[in-house]
């Protein structure tokens, strides 16, 4: 007996519809140019590998039951996905990647990566596009454990020969609080055994091997850990721990008096901020890949990724 992948092929998806769309099996015999028993027969080989009927007999019309119009959907679907896939294998030829997957830090701006993404996708072309939210060391862990083709954000490039960066840019952070927040009345500068006292908003790293990495931490003091650094700036906005922000995600806010900014005794931190890729000779990139990387180049896309916020 025949089994579901004998029998479910292209054109036996094509002869069901020719049949319920012409009405009977003998209307659909002279579309096809055949005998009415080889459709027949055709059908019943269908039906008795799934087990199941695609047509009502019970009257000279071709009518579909309900597990034969469900054959049909998916049918038609799957036709659809064929079409794409020998279409992409065509494209991939042409030296476009199947996929290309970017490690984007919580630091980067989100809206700037989507018009990125935009203007990719208005390429036509076969690669798809997969977006991996990390933070911290985890950015470029993503990179070089195979998980990511581009890490966005990388504030560690590290002693890895086979990783290649350039920078973005630089972020300032600026110690912020909100308005109701204890520390908000405190006298400057904030000394550590003021700050201790008060429960600091920390992002977890999202690296899979070892500890990770922890900012602005002070010994002995409460933590509450969020997963993105958007999550840590709605934290400060309510009020529910201290610590620093980078100043491009929270100058809207500042500016109208929903965080304040308070001096630390301890210096402003300023950290460089790079994007990378796992080196390869310009012959060996994908398509995909340099056409991200030459977007890269840009004075104005690198500041767009750091500067272009929510709210900001």
């Amino acid at each position: 007996m025949q089994t579901a992948r004998d029998v479910l092929t292209p054109d036996a998806f094509a002869m069901v519809q020719t049949i319920s769309s012409a009405g009977s099996f003998a209307a659909a015999a002279r579309q096809l140019g055949v005998v009415p028993s080889a459709l027949t027969y055709r059908v019943r080989q269908i039906e008795d590998a799934l087990d199941v009927l695609l047509f009502d007999r019970s009257s000279r019309q071709a009518r579909l039951t309900t597990a034969g119009a469900e054959l049909l959907h998916e049918g038609n679907r799957l036709l659809g996905e064929i079409d794409a896939v020998a279409n992409r294998v065509k494209r991939v030829a042409t030296g476009w990647e199947p996929q290309l997957t970017l490690a984007v830090d919580s630091i980067i701006a989100k809206a700037t990566v989507m018009e990125l993404c935009e203007s990719f996708f208005a390429l036509a072309a076969p690669t798809r596009i997969k977006l991996s939210d990390e933070t911290l060391s985890g950015t470029l862990e993503a990179l070089t454990s195979g998980r990511a083709d581009l890490a966005l954000g990388v504030t560690e490039s590290g002693n890895h020969a086979d990783v290649h960066s350039k920078p973005l840019g630089e972020v300032s952070f600026v110690y912020a609080v909100a308005p109701h927040h204890p520390l908000a009345r405190e006298s400057e500068p904030l000394k550590d055994e003021v700050v201790c006292q008060h429960r600091a908003v920390a992002v977890a790293d999202t690296v899979t091997r070892g500890a990770g990495m922890t900012i602005g931490l002070l010994a002995g003091q409460e933590v509450f850990t969020v997963a993105t650094m958007q999550a840590k700036l709605d934290a400060q906005l309510r009020g529910l721990g201290c610590g620093f922000v980078p100043e491009c995600m929270a100058r809207a806010y500042i500016e109208t008096g929903r965080l304040v900014v308070r001096k630390m005794a301890r210096p402003q931190r300023v950290i460089r901020v790079d994007y990378a890729w796992r080196s390869l000779a310009r012959s060996d990139r994908g398509r995909a890949l340099q056409w991200w990387l030459g977007q890269l180049e840009q004075p104005a896309t690198r500041r767009a990724l750091l500067e272009r916020h929510r709210g900001v």
